[in-house]
């Protein structure tokens, strides 16, 4: 399964949580890469906007994403496949994964969600293509 990716945003460290979840909203994505100059400091998730946010009554205007930030960032290379990222999901609990250069630099991030799009679109054709095999009816058919 080849890893289908989107492009990465991120936001500096003292971006605003309200700064944060207006990007993530306008580009339809479910995160965003907390970076601290070039390297990779966290990620900022909808699961952290509830969790760390909402449910701990934060004012989203006042603060900071590096409060309230997943830290601690599973990321995976290029050459990562689509099975390996989904199998450090699973085993991690996270469902966003940046995918980062040699340099440690985020390049694009991997959803959980469409990985597995991914997954059952490759298994739907597999499914046609043995449909169309046990129903040719040519020489011996």
């Amino acid at each position: 399964m080849a890893i289908v990716s989107s492009s990465v945003l991120t936001v500096a460290r003292t971006t605003t949580v309200m700064e944060a979840v207006e990007l993530m909203a306008s580009a339809k994505v479910g995160s965003v890469v907390v970076m601290d100059d070039n390297c990779v400091a966290g990620i900022f998730t909808e699961r952290d906007v509830m969790l760390r946010v909402v449910l701990e009554g934060r004012d989203p205007k006042s603060t900071e994403v590096e409060e309230v930030m997943t830290a601690r960032v599973h990321s995976i290379s290029m050459r990562t496949t689509g099975d390996e990222a989904l199998k450090i999901m699973v085993q991690d609990h996270v469902r966003h994964l940046p995918v980062v250069d040699e340099q440690g630099r985020p390049q694009a991030i991997v959803s959980m969600r469409s990985l597995l799009e991914e997954q059952v679109k490759e298994l739907h054709q597999q499914l046609d293509s043995l449909e169309s095999y046990m129903s040719a009816d040519g020489i011996g058919g």
